[in-house]
C-alpha cells in the first residue's frame, strides 16, 4: 500500500504538468511571414543576430559576424541605418572582436533598467581559450545620431567542457542568466552564467544540458535564439526550422528547452542567422546574411 501511495503523489503532479504542457503547446502558432523591410546599403551585410530595444520604438539592434569592427547597428523594422554604434574591443584582436554571432536584450546590474548583450561567441575551429559578452546601457544607444562611441562591459567566459563555437546568446530576465547554446555536433549543449557580472571578470559556463535536433549538418546547426521580454517564450532557429516552446510557471529555460519544441512556419532564407522576438513578445522577426536580404515577421496566433 505505502508503494502504491508514493507512486499515486508522484504520478499525478507528473500527469498534471504533461496537461500543461500540452494545452501550453497548442496554444501558438505562427503565421505565414510578412515581408516587413530590406537590409539596406552595403554596410549591413552579414547580419547574424537581431534583437529588439526594450526602451526605443521600432528599432531593431542588429551586428555582422566575423570581419566586421567592434560596432553594432540600430535599424527600423524597413531596414533602414538609423545608427551605428562604436565600442572598445580587445587590444589583443586586429578588429576589436573576432567573431560575434548574436545579440540580446535583457535586464542588468542595476535594477529597473534594460541592457544590450553582444556576444563574440563564434568559434569555427573551437579553439578559442574564452569567448566574450559585452554589455551596454540601452539609454547610450539612443538612435539620434549616425555614429556613436559607447561604453560597454565585458565578461570572458569559459566552457566546462573544452572550446565550443556558438552562435545563439539569449537573455533570461526570469533567472537573471545569460545564456549560450552550442552550435554543431550532433547535439547541441546549452550553458548559462550569471548576469550579475563585474567588467573584465573571467568566468566558468555552467552546462546545463545536451538538446539533440533532427537533420543532416549543416542545416540542423543551431544559428540564433532569443527568449521574450517577459521570460515566458523561446526561440532557436536553424538553417531550415524555428524552433518554439512556452515556459511553464517556475520553469527554468534550459529545461524548457528539453521538451519537443512547436516547429513553426518559417520562410526559406539565404543563410538564416538571426531570430529575435518582438518587444512585446507578440511575433518574432528573422533575417539572413547578405546584402538587401530580407526581414520578415511572423505574428504569434492562437
Amino acid at each position: 500500500m505505502m508503494n502504491f501511495f508514493k507512486k499515486k503523489r508522484i504520478l499525478v503532479p507528473t500527469a498534471i504538468m504533461m496537461m500543461l504542457v500540452a494545452a501550453y503547446a497548442q496554444k501558438l502558432s505562427s503565421e505565414k511571414e510578412v515581408l516587413v523591410g530590406t537590409l539596406q546599403g552595403s554596410t549591413l551585410d552579414e547580419i547574424s543576430g537581431i534583437a529588439a530595444s526594450s526602451v526605443y520604438p521600432d528599432v531593431l539592434y542588429v551586428h555582422n559576424d566575423s570581419g566586421d569592427s567592434s560596432r553594432f547597428f540600430a535599424i527600423t523594422p524597413k531596414g533602414d541605418l538609423k545608427a551605428t554604434y562604436h565600442f572598445t574591443g580587445e587590444k589583443g584582436i586586429a578588429l576589436g572582436v573576432r567573431d560575434c554571432e548574436d545579440i540580446a536584450v535583457g535586464p542588468g546590474p542595476e535594477a529597473g533598467k534594460s541592457y544590450v548583450y553582444l556576444g563574440d561567441i563564434g568559434d569555427n575551429k573551437a579553439d578559442y581559450p574564452y569567448v566574450t559578452v559585452y554589455r551596454f546601457d540601452e539609454q547610450a544607444t539612443k538612435p539620434d545620431a549616425a555614429n556613436k562611441n559607447i561604453a560597454s562591459d565585458r565578461v570572458y567566459l569559459k566552457y566546462p567542457d573544452g572550446p565550443r563555437d556558438a552562435e545563439t546568446l539569449m537573455i533570461d530576465p526570469i533567472e537573471k542568466l545569460i545564456y549560450i547554446v552550442s552550435k554543431r555536433s550532433g547535439s547541441v549543449n546549452v550553458y548559462t552564467t550569471p548576469l550579475d557580472f563585474k567588467g573584465n571578470d573571467t568566468l566558468t559556463l555552467t552546462k546545463r544540458v545536451s538538446i539533440h535536433f533532427g537533420g543532416l549538418p549543416p542545416f540542423k546547426w543551431i544559428t540564433a535564439g532569443d527568449i521574450s521580454k517577459d521570460g515566458s517564450q523561446i526561440l532557436l532557429r536553424n538553417y531550415q526550422h524555428v524552433y518554439y516552446w512556452q515556459r511553464l510557471p517556475g520553469e527554468p529555460a534550459w529545461q524548457t528547452m528539453t521538451r519537443k519544441p512547436r516547429k513553426m512556419y518559417y520562410k526559406s532564407e539565404k543563410q538564416g542567422e538571426a531570430v529575435g522576438f518582438t518587444a512585446d513578445g507578440k511575433g518574432y522577426y528573422t533575417t539572413s546574411e547578405g546584402q538587401g536580404e530580407p526581414i520578415y515577421y511572423y505574428r504569434l496566433t492562437q
